[in-house]
Formats: C-alpha cells, structure tokens, sequence
C-alpha cells in the first residue's frame, strides 16, 4: 500500500536518539544546565509540593498580611456548608422540574473553563454572585496577568494557588517570557501587525528563559501549569516532563493549530516524548478559534488514535472578548454540543460574554486588557469594568452549562463547591 511509505524507520529514530543523547550537543545541555540550578527532578518536585501545599500558601500570606487570607476563609467556609448549589439541584433549576428520570452523558462530561481570571478578588466576587445567584463556579481558570506584578500584590499568585485547590479547580499561569515582552524585535502596536503573522514567538534565548521561569514559578509556588505559545517551548515542556519534572502546559489559541495536520504534528510528539507510562505533560490543547465541528472531532479522534483521549483536553473558545481579537459575534456553543455529544475531554472556554450582552456594555471586554499594568487600571478608574467583564464571562459559562444541561449533556465545576 502506498501508505506504508509513511513509516518510519528504526534507523531514523536511532538516529534521534543519538542527537538527542549526544553530550556534545549544546542545545540539550543548555536546557539541563537550567535544571541543574533548580536541582535534581526528584529535589525540583519536593520543593513543587511543599510550595503548593495549602497549608504552606495560607501561611505565607498570613506572614506577609495579606488581606487575601480572610477572603480565603471566607470561601472555606462556605464551601464547607454548603452554600453552593448541588449539581442535581442546578439540574432541577434548569429543568424546571424533577431530573431524576433523565439520564446525562457523564462520560463525555465538558469542562466548564473561563478566562483570564486576572486579579484574585474578581474570583471572590464570581463566587459572591454564584451563591447568591446559585450558579456555577467553573472548574478550570487561565490566567494571563503578569506574573511579576501578581508576585507583588498583596500575595495575589499565591491566594490564587489556595483558591483553586479550595474549590477544586484547576488552573493555568501565563509567564512573562514571551514575544509581547519586549523580546519580539517585530511586535508593537498595530502599525506592527505583520510582525504578528508567524505567531507571538519567543525568539532567540527566550525558550530557555522560559524553562528557567517555569521551574522558578514551580519550585517557588507550586504552579504546576502554564500556558505555552511557541513550537521551542512546547518541545522543552516535553523534555522537562520526560526529565521527570511534574510540570504541564495546555498550548495557547495564539499558536493557530486550526486543521487536523497542525494537531497531528503535535500530538505526534506528546506521543514520542511521553514517559513510559504515557504520561505526557500537554494537557491541554487550544485549537484555532475558527476551526468548525467537523475539524474539532477529526482532531479529537486524531487525539483518541494516539491514545491521548484520556490526557490531553481539547480546549476550544465558545466565546470571545468583543474587542482586538476575532470578529463579531462569535458564539460557538452550538459547535461545542455537537462535539461533547460523541468525544469526552473537551473544555468549554469562556474569555468574554455572550455578544449580545458585551455590546451593550460601556467597556466591553478588550483582549488588550490583559496587558495593561494594574497600576494603570487603578488610576484610569477601569478596575470596576474590568470586574464586570469577569463576570459577564461567569454569566456565559453558566449559559454553557444550562445549554448542556438541557441537552443531556454533563460538565464539570469546580468539584470541591458543587457536590453530585
């Protein structure tokens, strides 16, 4: 068969194999010197759980004052009585009646993901709103703020860190070595926008930079999951992860995998470099928002072939900011319950409003938002819109979870907050 000319040769991959083992080879070497600052991967992940221990967070923020700490409590407790609603109860609410006798599709259940979760006392306010308003609190949160602002807040990476693992959630840090830092000799405002057609890059040293900043956020905070936006650091994700360093990554929208061919090349080599026991540190996996349904189940089946069903989660956009990122409106939840009807591990991510409601907002959510110092959102006086576009993007995800519900489908919460 023709097709038999696609295999590849124990040869050439003895050959890999070489170049990857080669001691002489500088670029490897490179990445293990970063390591080696951090100590061994047995020494980087002891210090990982110890930082990411609850009891080590909440200390850290008593010591330094935070009043963040009291917020935490706050959230303990109710979660502790109670207060958030049930999951039968939400369906009931939904439904408008008893749903004992229906039946949900828990095995392809969708996780309910928002984003950017950008400053730890919009998360107070969303869990404010879903009690009062017996909503529901989403189980996956991205962040996008940079981190070493968050670092100086009042301890706000750290109350996010004890937050998530509160409610049961989980979450992902974006780190500051990136194209828009200042590194990308191309990228500016829009008089630059051609410096954006291959991608927001890390050009030159930044991947290694990269390594060196995760392993400094993983052993210092515990955070054990980032965003990754360039085709170098996805590679050294997977090195660091075959290294035996208990870290991950779920790849950006940014990286424009928006066909089957783009998510086979990926997946390929979670496969190649994944540990022996499957593991893989990609487990998450945001496609293009322009690739339609029909391309979101030939990739989920590409994933499902490869025997990644289980590990990498395929993240796609229901909605968007209004402003600086797709054209409007943009809605594709309709995608989303075709999809979760036939492939599991899929996640529903929410980064703005429904459009109808964005545009009739003052300041409709802006993706340029995200890049804006908090120092300037103060003194423009932007804080309070800003917290009100985070909750607009609360109000669509529980509109995703109702449209779920309604079909038959399920969806995971924040599984700490709300109970079966």
């Amino acid at each position: 068969m023709l097709s038999e000319m696609f295999r590849v040769s124990q040869e050439t991959l003895e050959e890999i194999n070489r170049f990857m083992l080669d001691r002489g080879n500088p670029d490897v070497q490179a990445l293990l010197r970063i390591v080696a600052k951090y100590g061994t991967p047995e020494e980087i992940n002891a210090k990982a759980r110890e930082a990411r221990c609850l009891s080590s967070l909440m200390g850290r923020l008593e010591r330094m004052g935070s009043p963040y700490l009291d917020n935490l409590k706050w959230l303990e407790s109710e979660r502790d009585k109670g207060a958030f609603i049930p999951i039968s109860e939400y369906r009931k609410k939904v439904l408008g009646g008893d749903p004992a006798g229906r039946t949900f599709s828990e095995s392809t259940s969708v996780t309910l993901e928002i984003s950017a979760l950008q400053y730890f006392p919009f998360l107070v306010a969303e869990a404010e709103q879903a009690i009062d308003r017996k909503e529901i609190m989403p189980g996956r949160y991205i962040r996008v703020r940079k981190m070493k602002e968050q670092e100086r807040d009042q301890g706000d990476i750290l109350a996010v860190a004890a937050a998530m693992q509160i409610v049961g959630a989980s979450y992902a840090e974006t780190l500051d070595t990136k194209g828009t830092d200042g590194s990308n000799v191309h990228l500016g405002g829009p008089e630059t926008i051609t410096g954006y057609f291959g991608g927001i890059g890390q050009p030159n040293e930044h991947p290694l930079a990269w390594a060196d900043e995760l392993l400094y956020y993983y052993t210092n905070y515990g955070i054990n999951e980032v965003l990754n936006i360039n085709p170098g650091t996805v590679l050294l994700g997977y090195l660091l992860h075959r290294l035996g360093i208990d870290i991950g990554f779920k790849i950006s929208v940014f990286m424009g995998n928006d066909n089957p061919y783009a998510v086979l090349w990926t997946l390929m080599m979670a496969r190649l470099f994944a540990r022996e026991d499957g593991s893989t540190p990609l487990v998450g996996f945001n496609l293009s928002n322009s690739v339609d349904a029909p391309t979101l189940m030939a990739c989920a089946d590409i994933r499902r072939r490869l025997g990644l069903e289980d590990k990498v989660r395929i993240e796609h956009h229901i909605t968007e900011t209004y402003r600086s990122i797709v054209r409007q409106p943009y809605n594709r939840r309709a995608d989303l319950l075709e999809v979760a009807r036939v492939y599991p591990n899929i996640s529903a991510k929410h980064e703005g409003g429904d459009p109808e409601i964005e545009q009739t907002l003052a300041h409709p959510s802006d993706i340029l938002d995200y890049f804006r110092d908090k120092a300037e959102v103060l003194a423009s006086g932007d804080m309070d819109n800003l917290k009100t576009n985070y909750l607009k993007k609360h109000e669509a995800t529980n509109k995703t979870a109702e449209e779920l519900t309604k079909a038959g489908l399920s969806f995971i919460a924040a599984q700490r907050l709300h109970v079966r």
